[in-house]
């Protein structure tokens, strides 16, 4: 069996989890990992993997994992499919800027005979999935998605990219029917004006929608945990029948499932035609390895 090869772009917290997530998958093989700077300290766990600062130095590749902040998806998406290798992302902003990116690497993966998995994480991801589901099992109704307790990776990743933040950390808290809390922690670089950092952050389009805390903290590595969760209810109707209740609920650690459905979906992106998707769109059965009819066999 040929492995499917693949490149992990980014070494933070999800690239961590993605090498993990490769390294146990028997269909594929880690062709290396791309960082900005290799000269950086290399990480002890790093020592027998080939580490670049550009893909095209580790060969072939089949498929890039980006674990990219997602507010550098677009360019480094754009960058690697121009090369004609497929990525996956966990793009992570909802709405205009989504369905934007997914028709920009549509056009471009079309153009380059890739294709792109875009939003690969759990939400939007596999929750998007599971929506998707609960509609079709109720069409008419309301579906209300309440994120946490947990650590938000794409927030915290904002806040500590704010001018004078050395560590940062959001908490999503819900308050139920789809509204959100968001708590910030931050720890502060010395000579750093709390106020201006606080308004900074509460602007942001990433907090600036819901009710935003920030609070000045001597230490944010005391405070983390990287668990979160989510409880998604639909109460909707089938047919002409109401009051069909349905709740789909999880507490994961949020790295590493992001993570693997990122990996699962560097399968299935290789499964398509060339353009760009979410993971609605996909199959389920092609996030998946092995046979099919065997797989079949135990589903359904």
């Amino acid at each position: 069996m040929n492995k499917i090869r693949v490149a992990v772009v980014g070494y933070g917290n999800i690239g961590r989890y993605s090498i993990d997530a490769v390294n146990a998958a028997p269909d594929m093989e880690l062709a290396g990992i791309v960082r900005r700077s290799v000269a950086a300290e290399m990480p002890a766990e790093l020592e027998h993997v080939k580490v670049v600062s550009d893909i095209s130095e580790l060969g072939k590749v089949d498929v890039a994992v980006l674990c990219s902040p997602s507010r550098s998806i677009p360019e480094v998406a754009s960058k690697i499919l121009s090369k004609g290798i497929s990525t996956v992302d966990s793009f992570d902003i909802h709405g205009d800027a989504l369905m934007k990116l997914r028709s920009d690497l549509d056009e471009l993966g079309k153009k380059h005979k890739a294709a792109s998995i875009i939003s690969a994480g759990w939400d939007p991801g596999s929750d998007s999935v599971v929506r998707c589901l609960l509609k079709a099992m109720a069409p008419k109704g309301i579906t209300y998605t309440n994120f946490g307790p947990g650590m938000s990776m794409g927030h915290s990743v904002v806040a500590k990219g704010k001018k004078g933040v050395k560590d940062a950390l959001s908490m999503t808290i819900p308050v139920g029917t789809g509204i959100h809390r968001r708590m910030v922690y931050v720890e502060l670089e010395p000579g750093a004006n709390f106020e201006a950092v606080k308004n900074e952050i509460k602007s942001d389009s990433y907090f600036c929608h819901d009710e935003t805390h920030v609070m000045l903290v001597p230490s944010v590595d005391e405070l983390k945990d990287m668990g979160h969760g989510v409880l998604i209810e639909h109460k909707g109707v089938s047919g002409k029948t109401q009051n069909q209740l349905f709740e789909f609920r999880m507490k994961i650690n949020n790295p590493a499932l992001t993570a693997q459905i990122l990996v699962s979906c560097a399968r299935a992106v290789l499964r398509q035609r060339p353009g760009a998707y979410t993971m609605p769109e996909i199959a389920p059965i092609d996030y998946l390895y092995g046979d099919r009819e065997i797989i079949l066999r135990g589903l359904v």
